[in-house]
């Protein structure tokens, strides 16, 4: 199963950007996509931005995300 986690673009330096997923930095590359810039918001997958989303489905897609970890055995 592939997993694309929603991050929040914090800058872009060539064709890399720094993002943040709560409040970790990656670095993600934009070859994917075009126009993206900070602010947007991306679902990022093996380090590739493949996606923009809106805030808002980004926010709820990562609270159903935690939610599953929060409810799964340990």
């Amino acid at each position: 199963m592939c997993l694309a986690i929603p991050a929040k673009v914090i800058s872009i330096v060539g064709s890399n950007a720094l993002v943040t997923i709560e409040d970790v930095e990656y670095t993600a590359s934009l070859l994917l996509l075009d126009n993206v810039q900070p602010g947007d918001y991306i679902m990022l997958h093996a380090g590739f931005a493949i996606e923009k989303v809106d805030p808002e489905e980004a926010a709820e897609t990562l609270r159903l995300l935690n939610e599953i970890a929060d409810n799964s055995p340990q």
